[in-house]
Protein backbone atom coordinates (compact mmCIF):
# COMPACT_ATOMS: atom_id res chain seq x y z
CA UNK A 1 0.00 0.00 0.00
CA UNK A 2 1.39 3.10 -1.37
CA UNK A 3 1.90 5.84 2.08
CA UNK A 4 -0.97 8.18 0.59
CA UNK A 5 -3.14 5.33 1.13
CA UNK A 6 -2.05 4.10 4.85
CA UNK A 7 -3.01 8.03 5.55
CA UNK A 8 -5.80 8.15 3.93
CA UNK A 9 -6.89 4.82 5.91
CA UNK A 10 -5.76 5.96 9.26
CA UNK A 11 -6.87 9.82 9.39
CA UNK A 12 -10.59 8.81 8.01
CA UNK A 13 -10.78 6.62 11.08
CA UNK A 14 -13.15 8.33 13.95
CA UNK A 15 -12.16 7.73 17.29
CA UNK A 16 -11.89 10.47 20.14
CA UNK A 17 -10.66 9.83 23.62
CA UNK A 18 -12.43 6.98 25.59
CA UNK A 19 -13.63 5.84 22.12
CA UNK A 20 -10.22 4.51 20.46
CA UNK A 21 -12.08 1.17 19.42
CA UNK A 22 -11.79 1.70 15.34
CA UNK A 23 -7.72 3.19 15.54
CA UNK A 24 -7.30 0.18 18.27
CA UNK A 25 -8.88 -2.44 16.07
CA UNK A 26 -7.00 -1.19 12.83
CA UNK A 27 -3.57 -1.31 14.94
CA UNK A 28 -4.36 -5.18 16.31
CA UNK A 29 -5.20 -6.39 12.66
CA UNK A 30 -1.76 -4.76 11.16
CA UNK A 31 -0.18 -5.71 14.12
CA UNK A 32 -1.17 -9.48 14.08
CA UNK A 33 -0.26 -9.47 10.20
CA UNK A 34 2.92 -8.59 11.19
CA UNK A 35 4.07 -11.33 13.23
CA UNK A 36 3.19 -10.31 16.92
CA UNK A 37 1.13 -10.61 19.60
CA UNK A 38 -0.54 -7.19 20.89
CA UNK A 39 -1.73 -6.79 24.54
CA UNK A 40 -3.68 -3.85 26.22
CA UNK A 41 -3.21 -2.15 29.12
CA UNK A 42 -6.45 -1.08 31.56
CA UNK A 43 -7.60 1.95 29.75
CA UNK A 44 -7.28 0.17 26.05
CA UNK A 45 -3.92 0.64 24.99
CA UNK A 46 -2.20 -1.30 22.75
CA UNK A 47 0.90 -2.39 22.33
CA UNK A 48 3.41 -5.21 21.45
CA UNK A 49 6.93 -6.17 22.88
CA UNK A 50 9.83 -7.55 20.79
CA UNK A 51 11.92 -9.19 23.08
CA UNK A 52 15.83 -8.77 22.71
CA UNK A 53 18.19 -12.05 23.11
CA UNK A 54 20.46 -10.45 25.66
CA UNK A 55 20.51 -10.68 29.19
CA UNK A 56 19.20 -7.59 31.04
CA UNK A 57 18.64 -5.55 27.59
CA UNK A 58 17.13 -2.14 28.19
CA UNK A 59 13.70 -1.55 27.55
CA UNK A 60 12.66 0.89 25.02
CA UNK A 61 9.07 2.23 25.01
CA UNK A 62 7.93 4.03 21.64
CA UNK A 63 3.79 5.25 21.96
CA UNK A 64 1.72 6.86 19.56
CA UNK A 65 -1.78 7.86 21.06
CA UNK A 66 -5.00 6.69 18.91
CA UNK A 67 -7.52 9.56 20.27
CA UNK A 68 -8.40 12.31 18.01
CA UNK A 69 -10.36 15.36 19.21
CA UNK A 70 -14.33 15.34 19.57
CA UNK A 71 -17.30 16.27 21.50
CA UNK A 72 -19.48 14.41 23.84
CA UNK A 73 -23.56 15.17 23.29
CA UNK A 74 -24.71 17.01 27.50
CA UNK A 75 -27.60 18.21 25.99
CA UNK A 76 -30.76 17.61 24.30
CA UNK A 77 -32.94 21.11 23.44
CA UNK A 78 -36.60 20.09 23.25
CA UNK A 79 -36.29 21.51 19.27
CA UNK A 80 -34.07 18.87 18.38
CA UNK A 81 -30.90 20.03 18.26
CA UNK A 82 -27.68 18.99 20.70
CA UNK A 83 -25.24 20.94 23.00
CA UNK A 84 -21.99 19.09 23.38
CA UNK A 85 -18.85 19.72 25.91
CA UNK A 86 -15.35 19.14 23.83
CA UNK A 87 -12.87 16.30 24.29
CA UNK A 88 -9.74 17.60 23.59
CA UNK A 89 -8.59 21.28 22.76
CA UNK A 90 -10.87 23.14 20.05
CA UNK A 91 -11.00 26.97 19.00
CA UNK A 92 -14.45 27.57 18.91
CA UNK A 93 -13.80 29.50 15.48
CA UNK A 94 -13.21 26.51 14.04
CA UNK A 95 -16.06 24.69 14.96
CA UNK A 96 -19.07 26.04 13.45
CA UNK A 97 -20.31 25.12 9.84
CA UNK A 98 -18.81 21.80 9.74
CA UNK A 99 -19.96 17.89 9.10
CA UNK A 100 -19.42 15.91 12.06
CA UNK A 101 -20.63 11.74 12.70
CA UNK A 102 -22.44 11.41 15.68
CA UNK A 103 -22.14 7.31 17.25
CA UNK A 104 -25.22 6.09 19.49
CA UNK A 105 -24.65 3.55 22.10
CA UNK A 106 -26.47 1.31 19.65
CA UNK A 107 -23.94 1.85 16.99
CA UNK A 108 -26.02 4.25 14.60
CA UNK A 109 -24.02 6.70 12.79
CA UNK A 110 -25.79 9.92 12.34
CA UNK A 111 -24.73 12.72 10.27
CA UNK A 112 -24.45 15.93 12.25
CA UNK A 113 -23.43 19.60 11.31
CA UNK A 114 -22.56 22.65 13.37
CA UNK A 115 -25.30 25.47 13.13
CA UNK A 116 -23.32 28.83 11.53
CA UNK A 117 -25.82 32.18 11.75
CA UNK A 118 -26.56 33.22 8.63
CA UNK A 119 -25.48 37.30 8.25
CA UNK A 120 -29.46 37.64 7.47
CA UNK A 121 -30.28 37.35 11.05
CA UNK A 122 -28.22 39.72 11.99
CA UNK A 123 -29.53 42.57 9.93
CA UNK A 124 -31.19 45.17 11.56
CA UNK A 125 -30.46 43.67 15.29
CA UNK A 126 -27.67 45.71 15.91
CA UNK A 127 -25.70 42.60 17.04
CA UNK A 128 -21.93 41.76 16.79
CA UNK A 129 -21.20 38.83 15.42
CA UNK A 130 -19.06 37.14 18.73
CA UNK A 131 -16.94 34.14 19.21
CA UNK A 132 -19.16 31.50 20.96
CA UNK A 133 -18.16 29.04 23.91
CA UNK A 134 -18.40 25.55 23.01
CA UNK A 135 -21.42 25.11 25.15
CA UNK A 136 -23.64 27.32 23.23
CA UNK A 137 -22.78 25.94 19.68
CA UNK A 138 -25.75 24.08 17.72
CA UNK A 139 -25.30 20.47 16.68
CA UNK A 140 -28.27 19.43 14.20
CA UNK A 141 -29.17 16.08 12.40
CA UNK A 142 -31.93 17.41 11.30
CA UNK A 143 -34.64 16.04 13.43
CA UNK A 144 -37.99 17.61 14.15
CA UNK A 145 -37.69 17.76 18.13
CA UNK A 146 -35.78 15.91 21.22
CA UNK A 147 -38.60 12.87 20.62
CA UNK A 148 -37.89 12.35 17.44
CA UNK A 149 -33.85 12.40 18.39
CA UNK A 150 -34.62 9.48 21.32
CA UNK A 151 -36.37 7.13 18.63
CA UNK A 152 -33.27 7.21 16.85
CA UNK A 153 -31.16 6.46 20.27
CA UNK A 154 -29.30 9.78 20.53
CA UNK A 155 -29.02 10.38 23.78
CA UNK A 156 -26.13 12.26 26.69
CA UNK A 157 -23.21 10.81 26.25
CA UNK A 158 -22.82 10.29 22.53
CA UNK A 159 -19.79 10.89 20.68
CA UNK A 160 -19.58 13.42 17.92
CA UNK A 161 -16.50 13.01 15.64
CA UNK A 162 -15.36 15.10 12.38
CA UNK A 163 -16.19 14.10 8.91
CA UNK A 164 -14.00 14.71 6.27
CA UNK A 165 -12.55 13.34 2.83
CA UNK A 166 -8.36 13.50 3.14
CA UNK A 167 -6.71 14.36 -0.18
CA UNK A 168 -3.36 14.85 -1.57
CA UNK A 169 -2.22 18.83 -2.11
CA UNK A 170 -2.20 19.51 -6.02
CA UNK A 171 1.72 20.00 -5.62
CA UNK A 172 1.77 16.30 -4.46
CA UNK A 173 3.80 17.34 -1.68
CA UNK A 174 1.13 17.78 1.66
CA UNK A 175 -1.87 15.78 2.47
CA UNK A 176 -5.37 17.64 3.66
CA UNK A 177 -6.92 15.76 6.30
CA UNK A 178 -8.54 15.56 9.46
CA UNK A 179 -6.92 13.64 12.66
CA UNK A 180 -2.91 13.87 11.38
CA UNK A 181 -2.83 14.37 15.25
CA UNK A 182 -2.12 11.56 16.00
CA UNK A 183 -2.68 9.37 13.25
CA UNK A 184 0.63 10.08 12.33
CA UNK A 185 2.20 8.16 16.05
CA UNK A 186 -0.20 5.50 14.43
CA UNK A 187 1.45 4.99 11.33
CA UNK A 188 4.86 5.86 12.75
CA UNK A 189 4.33 2.64 14.53
CA UNK A 190 3.32 0.75 12.28
CA UNK A 191 5.72 1.11 9.19
CA UNK A 192 8.66 0.94 12.28
CA UNK A 193 6.74 -2.67 13.33
CA UNK A 194 7.17 -3.81 9.79
CA UNK A 195 10.89 -2.10 9.32
CA UNK A 196 11.80 -4.43 12.21
CA UNK A 197 10.69 -7.61 10.86
CA UNK A 198 13.34 -10.61 11.63
CA UNK A 199 15.69 -7.77 13.08
CA UNK A 200 17.64 -9.03 16.69
CA UNK A 201 18.40 -5.72 18.47
CA UNK A 202 20.30 -5.38 21.95
CA UNK A 203 17.01 -3.87 23.47
CA UNK A 204 13.91 -4.99 23.77
CA UNK A 205 11.09 -2.47 22.48
CA UNK A 206 7.80 -1.79 23.79
CA UNK A 207 5.53 -0.40 20.81
CA UNK A 208 2.23 0.67 20.11
CA UNK A 209 -0.16 3.57 21.09
CA UNK A 210 -2.00 5.28 24.20
CA UNK A 211 -5.61 6.22 24.78
CA UNK A 212 -6.74 9.50 26.02
CA UNK A 213 -4.00 11.71 25.31
CA UNK A 214 -6.03 14.66 24.10
CA UNK A 215 -8.12 15.05 27.59
CA UNK A 216 -5.00 14.98 29.94
CA UNK A 217 -1.83 12.21 28.84
CA UNK A 218 -4.22 10.00 31.03
CA UNK A 219 -3.13 6.46 28.87
CA UNK A 220 1.15 6.88 29.01
CA UNK A 221 0.56 7.37 32.99
CA UNK A 222 -1.08 3.53 32.47
CA UNK A 223 1.03 2.27 30.02
CA UNK A 224 4.59 3.46 31.28
CA UNK A 225 3.83 2.00 34.65
CA UNK A 226 2.49 -1.12 33.25
CA UNK A 227 5.65 -1.65 31.24
CA UNK A 228 8.00 -0.22 33.13
CA UNK A 229 10.76 1.56 30.52
CA UNK A 230 14.22 2.56 31.09
CA UNK A 231 13.54 5.30 28.10
CA UNK A 232 10.27 6.51 26.42
CA UNK A 233 9.78 8.21 22.80
CA UNK A 234 6.55 9.64 22.36
CA UNK A 235 5.32 9.90 18.70
CA UNK A 236 2.88 12.97 17.92
CA UNK A 237 1.90 15.96 15.51
CA UNK A 238 2.36 19.43 16.60
CA UNK A 239 1.25 22.59 15.58
CA UNK A 240 2.89 24.93 12.61
CA UNK A 241 2.95 27.89 13.19
CA UNK A 242 4.54 28.89 9.81
CA UNK A 243 0.97 30.44 8.19
CA UNK A 244 0.55 32.72 10.94
CA UNK A 245 3.79 34.35 10.91
CA UNK A 246 5.22 32.11 13.58
CA UNK A 247 8.65 30.56 12.66
CA UNK A 248 8.31 27.86 15.36
CA UNK A 249 7.04 25.00 13.16
CA UNK A 250 7.55 25.06 9.26
CA UNK A 251 6.02 22.94 7.61
CA UNK A 252 8.79 20.98 4.92
CA UNK A 253 11.71 21.42 7.20
CA UNK A 254 12.06 17.91 9.07
CA UNK A 255 11.05 16.60 12.42
CA UNK A 256 11.02 17.94 15.45
CA UNK A 257 13.64 18.39 18.18
CA UNK A 258 11.54 19.05 21.06
CA UNK A 259 13.47 20.81 23.52
CA UNK A 260 10.82 22.48 25.63
CA UNK A 261 6.95 22.62 26.82
CA UNK A 262 5.01 23.55 29.53
CA UNK A 263 4.95 19.81 31.23
CA UNK A 264 9.00 18.38 29.90
CA UNK A 265 12.13 19.68 29.34
CA UNK A 266 14.48 17.38 27.54
CA UNK A 267 17.36 15.98 29.62
CA UNK A 268 20.96 17.12 28.58
CA UNK A 269 21.84 13.27 27.84
CA UNK A 270 18.74 12.80 25.57
CA UNK A 271 19.35 15.92 23.97
CA UNK A 272 23.23 15.11 22.57
CA UNK A 273 21.56 11.70 21.61
CA UNK A 274 19.08 13.18 19.34
CA UNK A 275 21.19 15.68 17.75
CA UNK A 276 24.02 13.31 16.94
CA UNK A 277 22.24 10.71 15.71
CA UNK A 278 20.14 12.77 13.66
CA UNK A 279 23.59 14.39 12.09
CA UNK A 280 25.10 10.78 11.71
CA UNK A 281 21.77 9.55 10.05
CA UNK A 282 21.66 13.09 8.00
CA UNK A 283 17.83 13.62 9.19
CA UNK A 284 16.32 17.35 8.54
CA UNK A 285 15.48 18.92 11.82
CA UNK A 286 13.89 21.47 13.60
CA UNK A 287 14.35 22.99 17.00
CA UNK A 288 10.25 23.12 18.63
CA UNK A 289 9.44 25.04 21.57
CA UNK A 290 6.14 24.40 22.30
CA UNK A 291 3.19 25.63 24.00
CA UNK A 292 1.19 22.26 24.22
CA UNK A 293 2.13 18.50 25.64
CA UNK A 294 2.39 15.16 24.64
CA UNK A 295 2.51 12.08 26.39
CA UNK A 296 6.17 12.47 27.07
CA UNK A 297 5.18 14.87 29.52
CA UNK A 298 3.57 12.20 31.58
CA UNK A 299 6.30 9.37 31.07
CA UNK A 300 8.74 11.33 31.89
CA UNK A 301 7.33 11.13 35.51
CA UNK A 302 6.09 7.62 35.90
CA UNK A 303 8.01 5.23 38.24
CA UNK A 304 11.22 6.47 39.13
CA UNK A 305 11.49 8.68 36.29
CA UNK A 306 11.76 8.15 32.64
CA UNK A 307 13.75 9.95 30.35
CA UNK A 308 11.23 10.92 27.43
CA UNK A 309 10.99 12.75 24.36
CA UNK A 310 9.03 13.27 21.36
CA UNK A 311 10.02 12.56 17.75
CA UNK A 312 7.21 14.74 16.02
CA UNK A 313 6.11 16.63 12.90
CA UNK A 314 4.25 19.38 12.85
CA UNK A 315 1.49 20.52 10.69
CA UNK A 316 -0.96 23.07 9.81
CA UNK A 317 -4.32 23.86 11.50
CA UNK A 318 -4.28 20.92 13.90
CA UNK A 319 -7.37 20.27 16.31
CA UNK A 320 -9.60 21.01 12.79
CA UNK A 321 -11.37 19.43 10.01
CA UNK A 322 -8.73 20.55 8.16
CA UNK A 323 -5.21 19.64 8.32
CA UNK A 324 -2.24 20.46 6.30
CA UNK A 325 1.23 18.49 6.26
CA UNK A 326 4.01 17.48 4.55
CA UNK A 327 4.95 13.77 3.49
CA UNK A 328 8.79 14.45 3.15
CA UNK A 329 8.08 15.51 6.98
CA UNK A 330 7.13 11.96 7.50
CA UNK A 331 9.73 10.36 6.25
CA UNK A 332 12.38 12.20 7.93
CA UNK A 333 10.55 10.98 11.43
CA UNK A 334 10.53 7.92 10.12
CA UNK A 335 13.82 7.84 9.06
CA UNK A 336 14.90 9.27 12.45
CA UNK A 337 13.14 6.34 14.48
CA UNK A 338 14.48 3.89 12.47
CA UNK A 339 18.30 5.28 13.15
CA UNK A 340 17.24 5.90 16.84
CA UNK A 341 16.37 2.14 17.64
CA UNK A 342 19.06 1.06 15.43
CA UNK A 343 21.74 3.30 17.63
CA UNK A 344 20.34 2.46 21.03
CA UNK A 345 22.25 -0.66 23.31
CA UNK A 346 22.95 -0.63 26.48
CA UNK A 347 25.77 1.93 26.38
CA UNK A 348 24.19 4.05 24.44
CA UNK A 349 20.86 3.68 27.16
CA UNK A 350 23.42 4.70 29.96
CA UNK A 351 24.59 7.48 28.28
CA UNK A 352 21.09 9.16 27.11
CA UNK A 353 20.24 8.88 31.08
CA UNK A 354 23.21 10.60 32.15
CA UNK A 355 21.61 13.94 33.43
Amino acid sequence: MELFDKIKTLTELQATSGFEAPVREYLKQRMIELGYTPEFDGLGGIFVTKESKKENAPRIMVAAHMDEVGFMVSEIKSDGTLRVVSLGGWNPLVVSAQRFTLFTRQGKKIPVVTGGLPPHLLRGTGATPSIPAISDIIFDAGFDNATELAEYGVAQGDIIIPETETILSANGKNVISKAWDNRYGCLMILELLEFLENKELPITLIIGANVQEEVGLRGAKVATTKFNPDLFFAVDCSPAGDTFGDSNGRLGLGTTLRFFDPGHIMLPGMKNFLLDTAEDANIKTQVYIAKGGTDAGAAHLANAGVPSTTIGVVARYIHSHQTIFSLDDFNQAQNFLRAIIKSLDAEKVAQVKNY
